[in-house]
């Protein structure tokens, strides 16, 4: 198959795969398509590990590093900001519900051990806050240093010194935009290619569906190449896409119930089990809206007597030590945080009912697609 993507990035299929696992990254790219490791999470020293590891596993085949510079969040005006800084800025009621939240589901603490140093009382004076470019420059140089064929920016225009250093390294970048607006902003900025993300999709999306936001992407930024992603997990949806304009598909929540994935095994269960309606998007996890799964979690903070969810990075800071808590808690059967568990997930969450490997969804994908596109053909014919 021959597209922009595939000759792009040398690839046999234009399926990229959004991933927090290493494994899925390398799985899709040794099947023709490529990974693309969703490092926002990552430490330093745990994204040279994985980096390594995956191009020992995938050699001269092409992968990518997804980052995370939102344009603006709290603080950002102030670059000077620290994380102890932002943490002052968080209000105690906000502190208090999250506390009563955890008591109302039996959700016990973390061993010593295991708290995080923003919420034991350590120094945080020289903490980078999350999701700013101070945060992220250590990882996009981290990532510069080993060979992934693309970076990209996964909320908002890339900042100007991140287009500068990977094109310095001659490496490509692209960016995820839920408007045609945003599309023309990425390439004024000197973009590669666009991902039009739908509403559709999982984690952060905009409120424009697929079906109307790739055609409006692809006239709006040619001859840019655009991937379609929001709602793709098939291959008549990989075909809908390129027939929209697409030249191929960036897909992240179908990965999340494949063999190789980290899933906690209560989310992926709740996954396995769900449909297209359980999904919402919800400014509870990162303080701007995300697509994830229900849960009593959202509920909560969905309900009008308790506290609105704070802005980012304010959410993710507040609720980070509680959301480990939930998830080790979880591991209990029966446990209330069972009820509290959730993830970021896209609405073809109900098309997700059955765990393979990655390598085979891929093979699935492409086997769907060609019958679409065979099919069609014989509807012209006729």
């Amino acid at each position: 198959m021959k597209t922009a993507i595939t000759e792009m990035f040398g690839i046999d299929v234009p399926i990229l795969a959004f991933t927090h696992c290493r494994d899925v990254v390398a799985a899709v790219t040794k099947a023709g398509g490529m990974g693309v490791l969703g490092a926002v999470a990552h430490s330093p020293e745990q994204l040279e590990i994985d980096l390594k590891w995956i191009e020992d596993e995938v050699g001269d085949r092409p992968y990518g590093v997804d980052l995370i510079v939102p344009a603006k969040y709290a603080g950002s005006d102030n670059g000077g900001l620290t994380m102890a800084d932002i943490v002052g800025l968080i209000p105690d009621e906000h502190r208090q519900f999250v506390a009563r939240l955890l008591e109302k589901y039996d959700v016990p603490p973390l061993p010593e051990d295991e708290r995080g140093t923003s919420r034991s009382g350590g120094d945080l004076s020289g903490t980078a806050a999350p999701f700013s470019a101070a945060q992220a420059d250590p990882l996009l140089e981290i990532a510069l240093a080993h060979q992934p064929r693309l970076l990209v920016n996964a909320l908002g225009p890339p900042p100007a010194h991140m287009i500068e250093r990977v094109k310095e390294e001659g490496r490509l970048i692209g960016a995820l935009a839920g408007k045609a607006q945003h599309a023309e902003r990425h390439v004024a900025a000197g973009v590669d290619m666009i991902i039009a993300q739908g509403a559709e999709a999982g984690g952060h999306t905009g409120e424009v569906g697929t079906m109307v936001l790739i055609p409006e992407i692809v006239d709006a930024v040619a001859p840019v190449p655009v991937l379609g992603a929001g709602g793709i997990g098939r291959g008549r949806q990989m075909a809908a896409a390129m027939a929209l304009g697409a030249q191929g598909v960036w897909c992240g929540s179908v990965w999340l119930t494949t063999d190789e994935a980290e899933t906690h095994p209560v989310v992926k269960q709740k996954f396995l089990a769900a449909t297209s309606s359980d999904t919402l998007r919800s400014r509870s996890l990162t303080g701007k809206p995300a697509r994830q799964l229900r849960s009593a979690w959202t509920d909560e903070w969905d309900d009008p007597a308790n506290p609105r969810p704070l802005g980012m990075p304010l959410q993710p800071i507040l609720v980070g030590e509680a959301r480990a808590r939930i998830e080790r808690a979880s591991y209990r059967p029966g446990s209330g945080a069972e009820q509290l568990a959730n993830y970021f997930v896209g609405q073809i969450v109900g098309s997700m009912n059955v765990s393979k490997p990655a390598a085979q969804v891929v093979f699935d994908m492409i086997d769907e697609f060609i019958e679409s596109v065979q099919s069609l053909s014989a509807l012209l014919e006729s």
